[in-house]
């Protein structure tokens, strides 16, 4: 078995005021994450499926560091997760998380502005910042939208936006929460073209959805997260054979086998 690249390891995270939330309403728990251990090897595509609830945003919130466990430990590369600013700095240059409603992320005046923004935070120089922002851009597929102002463009648009920003940090792990919510089809077969695209370049992605079609047809691995922790993982066509085990995480068993499909010329 091949070495886990990101994992996090008996991962327990309380959030502030949740412990009194919970005596207050037995439905709340006190703790969003309880113990969750998953493994993510490189090159993997690898799917988090859960309820609402179940923890997989702050799990994802966990693997760049944004959060911090309240027990438990977090390894890039075999070593234990360093909080320091300049830990942090450094492992996001590895591991870029994008969130799922790309205006919590978008925030400068054009789009060039915007993903040039993580190569200059890291002292590049403007050059190469430059060729950075063009090859996250070409990645995408908005290499002639740098010049537009962020509000211009598309909801699909500023999803590939966001993703452009992380990839400009050219990291080894991309960790996508809800990538495909609020997108038309052709915006999610668009999408996920682009991050085809990447994978076959040796990129390891991580993604959380609801759409077990969307793990069946585009994850090598998944995941299942209930109650705060990981009771399921592995080859994403043996689990999500397991109907009763999908129901028991409140999802809904697949009907069909369906791929997604792809704009015309591109190939899987």
């Amino acid at each position: 078995m091949m070495a886990s690249l990101l994992e996090t390891v008996d991962v327990r995270y309380a959030y502030a005021g949740a412990a009194a939330a919970s005596s207050v309403c037995p439905g709340q728990r006190a703790e969003a994450l309880t113990g969750a251990s998953l493994a993510v090897r490189s090159g993997t595509r690898l799917a988090l499926l859960g309820g609402n609830g179940s923890g997989k945003s702050t799990l994802l919130l966990q693997l760049n560091g944004t959060l911090r466990p309240t027990e438990g430990e977090v390894h890039f590369a075999g070593v234990t997760l360093d909080y320091s600013r300049r830990g942090l700095t450094k492992l996001r240059q590895h591991v870029a998380l994008v969130f799922q409603d790309p205006d919590d992320q978008l925030f400068a005046g054009t789009l060039a502005q915007d993903v040039s923004f993580g190569p200059l935070n890291l002292g590049l120089d403007e050059t190469e910042a430059a060729r950075r922002v063009a090859e996250a851009l070409d990645a995408v597929g908005l290499a002639e939208f740098g010049d537009l102002p962020l509000h211009m463009l598309s909801h699909g648009q500023r999803k590939r936006a966001a993703i452009a920003g992380g990839l400009a940090l050219r990291p080894l792990v991309l960790v996508l929460d809800e990538p495909t919510a609020g997108l038309d089809p052709e915006g999610e077969d668009t999408l996920l073209a682009h991050l085809d695209g990447l994978h076959a370049q040796g990129m390891t992605v991580v993604f959380s959805t609801h759409d077990i079609q969307l793990a069946q047809s585009w994850a090598d691995e998944v995941a299942i997260m209930q109650a705060g922790r990981i009771i399921a993982s592995g080859d994403a066509a043996a689990i999500l054979e397991d109907e009763d085990l999908l129901r028991s995480a409140r999802l809904r068993p697949a009907r069909t086998s369906v791929r997604h499909r792809l704009p015309a010329g591109i190939a899987r």
